[in-house]
């Protein structure tokens, strides 16, 4: 699978965009805030229906307007090609089309068109909160199988219910509420248990494959673990739930479950987070996304389009070189504001200005 045309409506700086991609790999070189990473931010927004800034809609609509359009055309292996298009409004639900046919829901989007996305805000994967690999693991959940975003949906929605009740309780656990929270604990042990289980088996399928990723990178072998085990897993959330009742009744807010875990990484026995270098994290970071990349390849039976968003020049020269040569083939977008590294051999190349294509060609 390949997107071989982008075309923006109102998008960021955009007002009108048509871009023509190259199969293998397309340079978009410009200066910083000229629009290269707003191109594969929508891009990467067909994908999984949100920003991988992590800014709301009505950020990524033109000041001014009051919807944005996203549209692309995705070739398969077997030269069938899929017009998918996004529309997201400032006001109101945003909406989906294929082949121009409405969609009942938008997130039925999702798996139509699959992305990796390398950024120098990855770095955030080892140093940042523990929500930050959270998002990371549950991203990766829905990429490799598209129904799991309605369990992560169901586990936030059950946590938001349950978390207001515990609000509405005032730290007094009457009958009525204890009833109440009975319905809303048999929801989140359901939804949360299945949420863990899925992380639990991604972790352990992944660890192999973050190993390998990170000896191509690093050119050495180091050893690396990865572990998820949170406490509730081992008791049983509906336990923890039950042994934790009192206390979140007391904090009104949820103290055990899926939406408190972490996912530990150690480096030479020791944790990346604290005792890692910043150039071991920033592979340790590349190594997770290519893992993921990797594996997405498998299951998929074909690459995502990866997106090097300004990735390139965060990194020396030998990391640049041994992370464009350990991708599987594939089509890929490099941004970057400055010189290509030589081994990027891009098909084509495109400068931008001002969110305006001011010269394209290939080599």
């Amino acid at each position: 699978m390949f997107v071989s045309r982008l075309e923006l409506t109102n998008f960021r700086n955009y007002a009108r965009l048509e871009l023509d991609l190259a199969e293998g790999v397309t340079a978009i070189i410009g200066a910083n805030g000229q629009g290269k990473t707003s191109l594969t931010e929508a891009l990467s927004y067909l994908a999984t229906l949100k920003s991988f800034r992590g800014v709301p809609t009505e950020a990524m609509i033109r000041t001014g307007s009051d919807t944005a359009i996203i549209r692309a055309t995705v070739v398969h292996p077997d030269g069938r090609e899929i017009l998918v298009e996004a529309e997201l409004a400032r006001v109101g639900r945003n909406k989906a089309q294929v082949n121009r046919q409405r969609l009942a829901k938008t997130k039925d989007l999702l798996g139509v068109v699959r992305t990796t996305v390398f950024s120098p805000e990855d770095l955030g994967l080892v140093k940042d909160s523990p929500e930050t690999r959270r998002v990371f693991v549950d991203d990766a959940l829905v990429a490799l199988s598209p129904r799991l975003d309605h369990v992560c949906s169901e586990v936030d929605r059950v946590l938001r219910q349950r978390n207001a009740l515990l609000k509405q309780a005032g730290g007094r656990l009457t009958a009525e509420i204890e009833t109440t929270l009975d319905v809303w604990d048999e929801r989140f042990v359901d939804c949360g248990t299945t949420l863990g289980n899925e992380r639990a088996n991604l972790i352990a399928t992944i660890q192999p494959l973050v190993q390998q990723a990170y000896e191509d990178l690093a050119e050495r072998k180091t050893p690396l673990e990865l572990s998820y085990d949170p406490q509730w897993r081992r008791d049983g959330l509906s336990a923890s739930l039950a042994a934790s009742r009192t206390d979140d009744v007391r904090r009104a807010t949820t103290t055990v479950g899926p939406h408190r875990d972490d996912i530990e990484i150690t480096l030479n026995g020791l944790p990346a987070r604290t005792h890692a270098s910043q150039g071991e994290q920033r592979t340790l970071a590349l190594a997770l996304r290519l893992a993921v990349h990797r594996l997405v390849t498998q299951v998929t039976a074909g690459p995502p389009v990866l997106i090097l968003d300004d990735v390139l020049s965060e990194l020396d020269p030998q990391r640049s070189a041994a992370l464009l040569g350990h991708f599987p083939e594939g089509q890929v977008l490099i941004t970057t504001a400055g010189v290509l590294p030589t081994a990027a051999h891009p098909d084509r190349i495109v400068q931008i200005h001002g969110g305006t294509i001011v010269e394209g060609g290939t080599r």
